[in-house]
């Protein structure tokens, strides 16, 4: 199904040519004065340095080939030579029966053929998620639910880190704590327990303790970095220790991600990679891509392009043990070997850019991936306080993910003290009005600004934010449940008549963005057009709802056609909500 603006163009670049001017300059856009027209057409002025004509003139020659036209109800020049069209209710209300008779609402939702492998997860094992990994998770989750809606297979991977000096301090510590566990013993030939020696509390405890102690001592230093490098080397006791570590931390990982309605297909980790390393770090030096520098590995990745320093990519340290960056380059070799994917996408904090361009351009120039194959970064910003500084508990630590949902969760059951509601009614509508408030108030955000987390605004039950989409959408349901109350039935494909007032003419209007704007989303990887999308059709529909009758319409077909512009409002605002990893309650 073509987009409304696609169709609008057809007519333009007809008209266009009948008029004896390139259709080119028929682009159609959607008015920057809605006070005075619907849709625009500016290319008369663009044309008139080509054709030495006055765009008025232009313009007015494109209209007089488009009188008599169904698709306008008015389109007029306009001086110096703006094409103003307005289309007719006849127009909009054919694309609206279109638009719900079609699978994806006139969005092209066929299978493609394309890959796309998107890393936006991050979190580390046996460390509690906190509001640093908010913005990955709900950015992530959109662009995948967007991709996979448009027919891509999509591979969500969570990326978890889990090789690195973290794990050889919990390990030291653990011996510290506890020596006569069968983990330390070098000489034990048994099964190793099935059962981790602790919990995921423990760990949460255990990691911060060892950090700040080894921070203090050099000797408890280097004897986790000597139980970091015995793990790696495949010591026997300590990967048991280890593979206990990422199934206890995991097991978390998955409930509390679950809370924030987001999944992964794959829960990958840093150490998957460790396989691949030895090839990938020869083929470098065969390559001649990799030279010594100071002691290190590295590959040069600047070009002769530049405007600033790009540091040299490095491979091995001086001492051989490997970085990020070789971890991050061979899971780029993994996921070439297994999923073959045209498109890697990483959802990662914008003041990584630098690292992931020396990344990249080491993976292009050591043929690691060829250029087919599409490398995005999406720098995402910070979520701030009222302070404008990164948002922090109130004694300044940082605040786990769980905790922000409570507290979240706990506003949003003060402002619906006073509802008639069941408590399992009242509980599920919490849940679902927390989550909502939390992530629309993050996605509808440009992802790469920086933006201020305000609990009191994101609550609202008025305005831009998730509570009044899921009040618009209640709304929906609750009027839909009062028809099939009353008995009264609209047998689907009962068609939507023209519009005869404004409030309905906006809805139809805001609807039929639909297509565009969710592949525009997912093109640039916005989920903050979807947001604004569906705020715009909540807004619209509720000024309509308040103008009308849509249950008491004494005419049977108005009635039924209102109902039907209703049903189709709700069905594309839960599409729209879905694509951002939210729900909505029965009742609010």
């Amino acid at each position: 199904m073509k987009k409304i603006i696609e169709l609008l163009e057809s007519e333009l670049k007809a008209a266009f040519e009948k008029a004896g001017y390139d259709k080119k300059y028929a682009k159609v856009t959607v008015s920057n004065r809605p006070d005075l027209c619907q849709y625009q057409c500016n290319g008369a002025l663009a044309a008139a340095k080509e054709y030495h004509k006055a765009p008025i003139q232009m313009a007015n020659e494109v209209v007089g080939q488009l009188a008599g036209s169904d698709t306008f109800q008015e389109i007029t020049a306009q001086m110096p030579g703006f094409i103003n069209i307005t289309v007719s209710g006849i127009f909009l209300a054919d694309y609206m029966n279109k638009m719900a008779e079609k699978e994806g609402f006139g969005c092209d939702v066929s299978t493609k053929q394309e890959t796309i492998v998107i890393d936006y997860g991050g979190a580390n094992v046996a460390k509690a998620l906190h509001v640093g990994h908010l913005r990955s998770a709900t950015i992530g989750e959109s662009i995948k639910r967007t991709a996979r809606y448009l027919g891509y297979k999509v591979i969500g991977d969570a990326h978890l880190g889990d090789w690195g000096l973290p794990i050889g301090l919990i390990i030291t510590e653990l011996r510290h704590r506890q020596p006569n566990l069968v983990y330390f013993d070098e000489n034990y030939e048994g099964e190793y327990p099935e059962e981790a020696p602790f919990v995921i509390a423990d760990l949460e405890e255990i990691y911060p303790y060892a950090s700040k102690y080894s921070k203090e001592h050099e000797d408890y230093k280097l004897e986790a970095q000597e139980a970091t490098a015995e793990l790696q080397a495949g010591r026997k006791g300590y990967l048991a220790l280890w593979q206990h570590i990422i199934n206890v931390s995991v097991a978390d990982l998955k409930r509390v991600y679950g809370k924030l309605n987001v999944e992964f297909d794959l829960w990958k980790k840093e150490s998957d990679a460790q396989p691949y390393i030895p090839d990938m770090v020869q083929g470098m030096k065969d390559g001649g891509y990799a030279h010594i520098d100071e002691g290190a590995l590295v590959v040069d990745v600047k070009e002769e392009a530049d405007t600033k320093e790009i540091p040299p990519c490095m491979i091995l340290k001086s001492n051989g043990a490997t970085l990020y960056n070789t971890t991050d380059l061979a899971t780029i070799v993994e996921r070439r070997k297994l999923f073959n994917p045209q498109k890697i996408i990483y959802v990662v904090d914008k003041r990584q850019a630098l690292y992931f361009e020396q990344v990249f351009r080491c993976a292009r120039k050591t043929k690691i991936i060829g250029e087919d194959v599409g490398l995005v970064f999406i720098g995402f910003g910070t979520m701030n306080g009222k302070d404008g500084k990164p948002f922090k508990t109130r004694d300044g630590g940082v605040l786990r993910l769980e905790s922000l949902l409570a507290d979240v969760k706990k506003e949003v059951v003060n402002k619906m003290a006073d509802r008639e509601m069941t408590p399992s009614e009242r509980e599920e509508a919490a849940d679902k009005i927390a989550l909502a408030a939390i992530k629309y108030g993050d996605l509808s955000n440009q992802a790469a600004k920086d933006y201020i987390f305000d609990v009191e605004r994101f609550t609202s039950f008025e305005g831009n934010t998730g509570p009044y989409i899921l009040y618009t959408i209640v709304r929906i349901k609750s009027l839909m449940n009062k028809l099939a109350s009353q008995g009264i039935e609209v047998e689907e494909g009962t068609p939507i008549l023209p519009p005869d007032n404004k409030s309905q003419t906006d809805v139809m209007l805001s609807l039929s963005k639909w297509s565009e704007t969710v592949e525009t989303a997912f093109a640039e990887q916005a989920p903050h057009k979807i947001c604004q999308f569906i705020y715009e059709l909540s807004d619209a529909f509720n000024k309509f709802y308040h103008d009308n009758k849509i249950v008491t319409n004494e005419d049977e077909k108005v009635r039924e056609s209102y109902i039907q512009l209703t049903r189709l409002a709700g069905r594309v605002l839960e599409q729209g909500i879905d694509l951002l990893g939210l729900s909505a309650p029965e009742k609010m």
